[in-house]
């Protein structure tokens, strides 16, 4: 009938087979073939029942991503699966692999639905910053209830087979091949004379609060509209009659479509999987990679171990006494338990990768077979170097070299080897096993297959790799410091840094900066000024206030003070008044009147500082393409997905209108807030940054 969907009679029963490998996905050619193949059943007399069924590792993955952004052609999938279920042949759904998004409508347009055991289904729409579009958000409830409904598709999750089976998403679950089982289950249906099930037809679900339901979810994704909107759809399924409420969920579709959060998610989808395809390794093999070692086992060392051996790799760990390698063996332990505890892997995994793949030295001859070295000592250039020099003596020939450094260059990291085409920086963010982020930072001489091994590592501890050039902070610490300087200097002029918290997270993030500041220890960054102190222009102004709270031992969470008081027996934290007395004084001290400041005030020049530098990596070939950047600060430092990215934002908001800010701001403080080139020259010749991301 079609190359997308073989047609075949098994007695009475006609099987369609999606065949659009590798998982299905619904083209227009998939399409077509199935109303055309319905068509067909439906004028064989001696057909009384249609299975649909997929070749391949999945039933039907979703949309068809090399459509997105497309005009859609029809059949569109929504009269799609109206055909489907109007079908009065009996109509039965057999899952495998996953059914994701339109593969999930599908099913849920067939009258019954079996699946394998290993099968997932989900609705991840509001990951692309809508809401199902095909029925989902009216069907589904009618299965399930409202409230399981809102919970899956403002999620997103996937959902196994056997947990379906429960919700009643899922009919039956069974072991076998997916069309063997799914023509048994079909005819065991004939023989018993089962009627059609239209799901269309089922009584809708109850009524549940609707305003608190839409409130408490608004609330939990920080602003991002489609969970939201998910809610008042599945309200409409209880509310109007089916064929309103399909019109009602396709208006929002159509609605949302339209927004700025959904182009800063779908261009956030894109580059996620662009992000690590690089020109520069195509054909470039990585080198061998079982054996890793790390150096320090402090939290940051134990964390890229605790990865390493949750992907399998067998980790050697150094440290320089025993004492302190019992204590990195029980850091592991610790991160390895909770692992245990969220059921990432069982109990016999968990004592065989503690016993069997990690050893723990306190000599460096222990790294002699390892393929790939990690340093993660304190971060101080001459402690570093000595660690190479080290490394450099014991290593065996074309291991990698790697220092998991945040600032320090390198290059010179790299002059302690007698093989800097071996170094590597592979720069982690803590908590290691846990963050998703990895920056993968070149030196001028690293080898292109060294370069290779890093991108290989990242992908086997499921990180996203983004490489970065070398310079102080590399992609994501030297925009931090930007925008961070940006929050300084309104706090001087009159913010407190409760306010900018505030405002921060109402943009969307999970933490304003002086939260974040705390988290990861006020020492930090305190150590960072003081290594800058003797190169910084005299221009620059830095706020003395952070150093006093360091000065009187106020490091943060650690210490259970810093711009926050934090209790033992707590999880939040409360603003330390301290902190409001020693701003007034620095402002006395510097003469400076205090003014106050809106939240989008905050919220613009803290976007500006961030969009202006990282305009500057760019155009220093630091980052080679704007997405790099987007990535960096969506998977290492909070940035809301909704946004797409800083630099995304900038777009959306139109980079003119962004430079037109910083030259405002300009005329308060024309040293910090020097335009960048690259902006100026976007805005002069009406491009944007995802001019930039495009091949070529």
């Amino acid at each position: 009938m079609t190359d997308m969907i073989a047609y075949e009679r098994h007695g009475n029963i006609a099987v369609l087979r999606l065949q659009n490998p590798p998982v299905n996905a619904l083209s227009h050619a998939v399409r077509s073939g199935l109303m055309a193949c319905m068509d067909k059943a439906e004028s064989d007399p001696e057909v009384r029942a249609v299975l649909l069924v997929g070749a391949g590792r999945a039933f039907i993955a979703g949309a068809d991503i090399k459509e997105f952004g497309k005009p859609p052609l029809e059949p569109h999938l929504p009269d799609l699966c109206n055909r489907i279920e109007a079908s009065p042949l009996l109509v039965v759904a057999s899952l495998h692999g996953v059914s994701l998004g339109g593969g999930l409508e599908v099913a849920l347009s067939a009258h019954y639905r079996i699946a394998q055991p290993g099968a997932r289904v989900g609705l991840p729409e509001v990951h692309l910053g809508l809401i199902p579009g095909a029925g989902g958000t009216q069907r589904l409830p009618r299965l399930t209830g409202a409230e399981a409904a809102i919970e899956a598709i403002t999620t997103g999750r996937h959902i196994p087979a056997k947990e379906a089976a429960a919700l009643g998403i899922i009919d039956r679950v069974e072991e076998g091949d997916p069309q063997t089982v799914g023509l048994a289950y079909a005819g065991s249906l004939l023989v018993s004379g089962a009627e059609r099930r239209p799901v269309s037809e089922m009584p809708a679900p109850d009524a549940i609060d609707w305003d608190a339901t839409y409130t408490a979810v608004l609330k939990k994704g920080r602003g991002q509209l489609s969970p939201a909107q998910a809610v008042r759809a599945v309200q409409a399924s209880t509310e109007q009659p089916f064929a309103e409420g399909l019109q009602t969920e396709r208006q929002m579709f159509r609605d949302l479509m339209e927004t700025d959060q959904r182009q800063g998610m779908i261009h956030a989808f894109f580059s996620e999987r662009a992000v690590s395809n690089l020109p520069e390794l195509k054909g470039i093999d990585p080198r061998r990679l079982e054996k890793i070692g790390v150096i320090g086992g402090g939290t940051m060392g134990a964390g890229i171990a605790t990865a390493g051996l949750l992907s399998g790799m067998s980790v050697t760990l150094i440290e320089m006494t025993q004492d302190a390698a019992d204590a990195a063996r029980g850091r592991i332990a610790g991160n390895l338990a909770g692992a245990l505890k969220r059921g990432k892997i069982t109990a016999e995994a968990h004592d065989n990768l503690l016993n069997d793949h990690l050893d723990v030295a306190i000599h460096y001859d222990a790294l002699r077979d390892a393929d790939l070295v990690i340093e993660a000592v304190f971060e101080d250039m001459a402690v570093k170097k000595s660690v190479f020099g080290q490394l450099d003596a014991v290593c065996k020939p074309g291991a990698v070299l790697a220092t998991n450094t945040s600032y320090l260059d390198i290059n010179e990291i790299a002059t302690s080897t007698s093989r800097p085409g071996d170094v590597i920086g592979l720069h982690f963010f803590s908590p290691a096993h846990v963050m998703k982020l990895l920056e993968v930072v070149v030196p001028e001489q690293t080898a292109a297959d060294v370069v290779a091994t890093g991108f290989a590592l990242g992908k086997t501890l499921g990180k996203i790799a983004v490489r970065s050039g070398v310079c102080d902070g590399f992609i994501g610490n030297r925009i931090m410091r930007a925008y961070r300087m940006a929050a300084d200097h309104m706090v001087l002029e009159g913010a407190t840094p409760f306010e900018i918290d505030t405002a921060l997270t109402d943009f969307g993030f999970a933490m304003g900066p002086f939260a974040v500041s705390d988290l990861a220890g006020l020492d930090i960054a305190w150590a960072m000024r003081k290594r800058l102190a003797a190169t910084r222009d005299p221009r620059e102004r830095v706020g003395r206030y952070p150093d006093k709270l360091c000065e009187a031992g106020h490091f943060g969470r650690k210490s259970g003070k810093g711009f926050y008081l934090y209790e033992a027996d707590q999880r939040g934290s409360t603003p330390n008044p301290e902190v409001l007395d020693l701003i007034a004084a620095e402002r006395a001290d510097r003469d400076i009147t205090p003014r106050s400041f809106t939240a989008e005030e905050i919220q613009r020049r803290y976007m500006a500082a961030m969009v202006n530098e990282a305009a500057r990596i760019v155009g220093e070939g630091i980052a080679r393409r704007p997405l790099d950047v987007d990535m960096v600060l969506l998977f290492g430092y909070g940035f809301p997905r909704y946004h797409g990215g800083p630099l995304k934002w900038a777009d959306l908001q139109g980079l003119d209108t962004v430079l037109a800010d910083i030259e405002g701001f300009a005329k308060e403080d024309d040293f910090f807030w020097q335009p960048a080139p690259l902006l100026q020259k976007l805005v002069a010749e009406g491009r944007n940054f995802d001019d930039l991301n495009k091949p070529g």
